[in-house]
């Protein structure tokens, strides 16, 4: 696997998401992806209000709620990838999520949420006559889950509310590979694939979760006059990637596929968090999330001497942030009625020694008096894997987040 990326980081033409854990389950979305949540270093799930919406880490969240609260998000990402003293740039866009709540009054809440859990993006294309080099790879998965949720207030203990959510997986993963006559960079079991034909080894399939319909999530939130806490758990679950493998010989002729299923055993997430409110519109959060993996995670690999497995750790997110609420008066000066935001975070990922730190600015601005608000964050940080002689990624981000707020269902006045 280190030396077919030997051959591939040759590149002439390149595009990608985070390059780690890309042959497993790729790049996690955190906590949904949020432009609100990012620009406060991913912290403040336990904060409450019509502006916050939907948690995914805290359905009990949106018991507090008492308007319709929708939310889209959409992020640019630009990395810096360092290899062997050698820097690479690209760049990527995608649409994490979208959240829909609704309140019931003394019913609860229900919402909604479509979200882009795992991602893997690469497209690398080396072609150097000279140095005999023919080589292309492109990955394109994504796993994505719809989750319903249900969160209601406790009767006769009001700040108190409990919630649960359940999440659908499903999505795709392609990945192909092609090799050219230079056979310098895969074991001697391979040197057959690089003649002078065109040879690609294909993968397609499907993602969901094994012999269940989804995974579950459940939540505590007790809101009080200055500090709101919640507490979440999340079930383990395994989930299926059913793949089919085969050779196409110069796009035409194809071998008879291989059909296989890599199972992944997702272990159970705990999180926490805290919001402590002083001088009305002054927050400070902190959050937690961990969990503890027991099996490493099988590769899509399989061929052309990939690795087999990719080692995990327990991974964990730490995140601290402050935010300053906007004034909902709307005859306020416009700069007084901007939420603003800043934070940061330590990401272990669940690829073993693969490290993360960011920080964030963020704003939301408001548009009319109806509710309408635009969120913008700003972020920045590094991804590492300290094992000697894996690449670096510098990461600057850009999310943008629309925030409606309404009364649907209400009897206007």
């Amino acid at each position: 696997m280190k030396k077919l990326f030997g051959i591939i980081l040759c590149f002439v033409a390149f595009s990608s998401a985070s390059m780690i854990g890309l042959d497993a389950l790729g790049e996690e979305q955190t906590l949904g992806g949020m432009a609100s949540m990012a620009g406060r270093g991913y912290a403040g799930s336990a904060k409450t209000g019509e502006a916050e919406g939907i948690s995914l880490m805290n359905p009990a969240r949106i018991a507090f709620d008492t308007k319709v609260v929708f939310n889209v998000n959409f992020l640019m990402e630009f990395l810096s990838i360092e290899h062997s003293n050698t820097y690479y740039s690209t760049n990527s866009i995608t649409i994490p999520s979208f959240n829909l709540s609704f309140p019931m009054g003394n019913y609860g809440a229900l919402g909604l949420s479509l979200w882009q859990r795992y991602s893997s993006t690469l497209d690398v294309e080396a072609d150097d006559s000279s140095s005999v080099i023919n080589a292309k790879m492109k990955y394109q998965s994504s796993v994505y889950e719809v989750v319903p949720s249900y969160a209601v207030r406790v009767p006769y203990l009001r700040n108190f509310s409990l919630g649960g959510s359940a999440h659908f997986v499903m999505g795709n993963t392609e990945r192909s590979l092609s090799l050219g006559p230079d056979n310098s960079g895969v074991s001697k079991k391979d040197y057959w694939a690089t003649n002078n034909s065109k040879i690609t080894d294909y993968v397609d399939g499907t993602w969901e979760v094994k012999n269940h319909p989804a995974y579950y999530s459940f939540a505590l939130q007790y809101r009080g006059r200055q500090s709101s806490y919640y507490f979440s758990y999340t079930t383990p679950h395994t989930l299926e990637n059913k793949l089919n493998y085969n050779f196409r010989f110069s796009e035409i002729d194809t071998l008879a596929p291989t059909k296989y299923t890599r199972e992944i055993d997702v272990p159970m997430t705990l999180a926490t968090g805290m919001n402590f409110r002083f001088k009305k519109r002054n927050n400070v959060m902190l959050d937690l999330q961990w969990r503890s993996w027991d099996d490493d995670v099988e590769n899509i690999g399989r061929s052309f001497d990939m690795d087999q497995f990719t080692d995990t750790q327990n991974d964990i997110l730490l995140a601290a942030g402050f935010q300053r609420d906007g004034s909902p008066l709307f005859y306020d000066k416009y700069w007084d009625r901007i939420t603003y935001r800043c934070g940061g975070w330590y990401k272990g990922w669940y690829v073993e020694n693969a490290h993360e730190l960011g920080g964030s600015i963020g704003a939301g601005f408001p548009l009319g008096h109806k509710g309408t608000t635009v969120d913008l964050a700003i972020q920045g940080g590094k991804r590492f894997v300290d094992d000697g002689h894996s690449w670096e990624e510098t990461f600057i981000g850009l999310r943008l987040g629309l925030m409606g707020i309404g009364n649907w269902g209400s009897t206007a006045r």
